[in-house]
């Protein structure tokens, strides 16, 4: 998790949303690793789970991951949760919390959910308070740099 943090800094620092995912397969080699690209790429489906998963289902040549295992430092979304679901991951492990769009236990639990086909496990809060932090400083940097650049407009 601690090289993911890094990553995900990384990811921060080229104007995304910090988030990074990596894929291990059962033998514990990266199989698959993706960062947000959603503003970058201007998709809304640039989610750093769904390019790890990509990534992984092209090296794996299968769709399917019952023996791999998902890091990744925010807690995933619905439309990754889902994704994560159908692909069959065996195991999620996860840093902060998402308590607005959390969907492995921050609002939902798709992973529990009666529609879910496939049972994952789930493992939540590793380094939590590090992961928590990366976002929100992310986020508060880029809120004094907008209201900067507002009163450097302002003042003109």
């Amino acid at each position: 998790m601690k090289r993911l943090l890094s990553k995900a800094k990384h990811v921060g620092e080229s104007g995304e949303v910090p988030i990074a995912a990596i894929i291990l397969d059962n033998k514990g080699r990266c199989i698959g690793y993706g960062g947000n690209r959603r503003e970058t790429d201007k998709d809304p489906l640039g989610h750093a789970e769904l390019f790890a998963l990509r990534q992984a289902s092209w090296i794996k040549n299968d769709w399917r991951f019952n023996d791999c295992t998902l890091i990744v430092n925010l807690e995933p979304c619905p439309m990754c949760a889902g994704a994560l679901i159908q692909a069959r991951m065996g195991q999620v492990i996860y840093g902060a919390k998402d308590p607005k769009r959390g969907a492995l236990g921050g609002t939902i639990n798709l992973a529990e959910h009666k529609s879910a086909h496939h049972n994952m496990l789930v493992e939540k809060g590793v380094l939590e308070e590090e992961s928590k932090k990366i976002i929100l400083d992310w986020f508060k940097e880029k809120r004094i740099s907008r209201n900067t650049k507002y009163l450097i407009t302002k003042l003109r």
